[in-house]
């Protein structure tokens, strides 16, 4: 029934939207203000909004108002869509509550400190006992495949990056692996990187994925590095000599004559958030599409109860970027038509690991391989005008080109130091380009680096991140003009050919 109810008042904002959509008459496309910008930014960054996490009422307000806004403009819901402007996102979150592992050799308890080892399930409760317990290093090969008999076993995986071979996977990719591979249990062993202080008070904290993505193993966790060697010793192995040992690119795991008995339970909620998508039909298609893109969501209430500001508003990540968002859209609508179809889609659970993007990748509303360029706008309002232009998802030289024509166009300087390619992974682009689709993020806010890290190391995911004056829109004016300008030349059929891929 909520279901229903939420889907027809999106339904009925639009409709009413739509008859007050204006004519298509400009003749050039006039600048997008800062005004323009903050008045977007003002609504959906305030408390009413409650930071715009998914699942909540804050997700209704957010995407009744993008609707609403885009269906102004004059974009229409993709045509055959069962639910008309909305994309189902089928997610699944939890949090653990209780967990523990109990290691016994030949039948006798191995004594470890009490906080050294944390535990999750993947369901709700889990009981197991008697499981063999392997050490398997870094659990891949030089190939990148995974070298050791792990099914049925709790599985102690090294957490560093692999010492051999090029381009191995992290560990969260061989921690999924491993739980492919058929591993009861993967404990992923504390490191530098991964210090163990904040590995305990990540526990319990809530974790979200998709329905439709791999299972991990029914349990996994994290253990500390001395409880790691004392479990080395305990079987009569020295932990110096099996860590060394771990670095042969041939090493197939070390059996510590071990099992455990495994006992978890977790809170567990599936539940749908929603991809908004909507269209501007092109004035002469040819079976090529512009797709824009940014996320809608944020953390939503973030602080405990009796803090004075308990909400996470996410004005610059990444309200600036739907506000950016829905004035390119409106600039391509109400100027003249660009030849090709355009795609405008805020994204969901972004924040949570690009789901949104990933769902939207496995289930596309337009054939992936018809998409000429996707253009991803997030965290846009940090730098002011006169901002060099940075590119994550360089190295196409024919996109390359009409970025750095664009941007000489209008005046704009370019920064092709190439530090900016050190976000691609943190951004929704990141999981369209794995399907092959040219995915670019353009602008200012990743050019200026010293700028960005102080919003990073301040207000980013922090109450503090709340929309205000100070807030400099002088470069995401400037970069929204981009954006229009970039998406007149993909979705010109003369000016781009789209084969460019």
């Amino acid at each position: 029934m909520q279901r229903m109810t939420f889907r027809a008042a999106v339904a009925a904002i639009a409709l009413i939207a739509a008859a007050s959509a204006p004519v298509h008459a400009k003749p050039v496309d006039a600048p997008i203000t800062e005004a323009e910008l903050a008045a977007h930014m003002r609504v959906l960054a305030s408390d009413a909004f409650e930071g715009r996490a998914p699942g909540t009422e804050g997700e209704g307000r957010t995407i009744a108002y993008i609707v609403g806004e885009w269906a102004k403009i004059g974009l229409e819901p993709v045509a055959g869509s069962e639910t008309p402007w909305l994309q189902p996102v089928p997610l699944v979150e939890s949090a653990g509550l209780t967990g523990s592992v109990k290691f016994r050799l030949r039948g006798r308890a191995v004594a470890l400190p009490d906080d050294s080892i944390i535990l999750t399930a993947r369901d709700a409760a889990l009981s197991l006992a008697d499981v063999p317990v392997i050490f398997v290093g870094y659990g891949v090969d030089a190939g990148g495949k995974v070298a050791v008999d792990v099914k049925g076993k709790v599985a102690i995986l090294l957490s560093d990056a692999v010492p051999y071979g090029e381009k191995l996977p992290r560990y969260r990719d061989r921690r999924q692996m491993l739980a492919d591979a058929g591993a009861t249990a993967v404990l992923v062993a504390a490191s530098d990187a991964l210090p163990w202080d904040a590995l305990q008070q990540s526990f319990g904290t809530r974790a979200t994925r998709l329905a439709s993505a791999k299972p991990g193993a029914p349990a996994t966790g994290f253990i500390a590095r001395p409880a790691l060697e004392a479990l080395l010793a305990k079987a009569g192995k020295s932990g110096a000599a099996a860590l060394a040992a771990a670095h042969a690119p041939d090493y197939r795991g070390t059996d510590l004559g071990m099992t455990a008995d495994l006992a978890a339970t977790s809170e567990v909620r599936a539940y749908a958030s929603h991809n908004v998508i909507a269209k501007l039909p092109g004035a002469k298609p040819d079976g090529k599409a512009v797709l824009y893109l940014g996320h809608w969501d944020h953390l939503g209430i973030c602080g405990d109860e009796g803090e004075a500001d308990r909400i996470c508003n996410g004005a610059v990540d990444n309200a600036s970027g739907i506000a950016v968002l829905t004035e390119v859209a409106k600039r391509l609508a109400t100027g003249p038509r660009p030849d090709r179809d355009i795609y405008f889609m805020a994204t969901t659970a972004e924040e949570k690991g690009l789901l949104g993007a990933h769902y939207f990748a496995d289930h596309p509303v337009v054939p992936l391989a018809d998409i000429t360029v996707a253009l991803n706008i997030d965290t846009i309002a940090i730098s002011p005008r006169g901002t060099p232009v940075a590119t994550i998802g360089r190295g196409r030289p024919a996109y390359d080109a009409v970025v750095r024509k664009v941007a000489t166009d209008l005046g704009r300087g370019l920064d092709e130091d190439g530090e900016a390619d050190a976000f691609i992974q943190r951004q929704d682009g990141w999981a369209l380009g794995g399907k092959g689709v040219p995915s670019l993020m353009v602008g200012g806010s990743f050019s200026d680096m010293p700028l960005l890290e102080k919003f990073l190391g301040s207000d980013y995911h922090q109450a503090a991140d709340n929309f205000s004056d100070t807030i400099p829109l002088g470069g995401a004016a400037e970069d929204a003009d981009l954006h229009v300008a970039l998406g007149r030349v993909f979705a010109d059929t003369k000016a781009w050919s789209g084969i460019e891929k």
